[in-house]
């Protein structure tokens, strides 16, 4: 059963930084899409950033130049490291995994396999 815990959310200035982690636990799959979405009230589900397991790295424009995101295999983690916070930035964070490539038509609209409980960011 694949298992994905975020944590690092919490309330910034406008300006600041934040950076979430996301632990993953159970994929067994030699094969992975990993990444971060948002959902904010009122707002259509946004894609933020996802990378595959050869670690090619996909950026959407709206946080490129200002969000990065990395791994850890040997923690199991996946970060996003966000500078420049925005006040549109805030959202309900979310982590991500999927089987499948980081360019399908299921990962590129925001319908992951898996994903996590979430983590809220707010920026005023």
């Amino acid at each position: 059963d694949v298992q994905l815990v975020e944590s690092g959310g919490g309330s910034v200035q406008a300006g600041g930084s934040l950076r979430l982690s996301c632990v993953w636990s159970g994929y067994t799959y030699s094969t992975f899409c990993m990444g971060w979405f948002r959902e904010a009230p009122g707002k259509e589900r946004e894609g933020i950033a996802r990378m595959n397991g050869l670690g090619r790295m996909f950026y959407e424009d709206v946080v490129k130049g200002r969000f990065t995101i990395s791994k850890d295999d040997d923690k199991s983690t996946l970060f996003l490291q966000m500078d420049n916070l925005l006040v549109e930035d805030t959202a309900m964070y979310y982590c991500a995994v999927d089987f499948g490539t980081c360019e399908s038509k299921a990962v590129t609209s925001q319908r992951w396999t898996w994903r996590g409980q979430g983590t809220q960011v707010t920026v005023s």
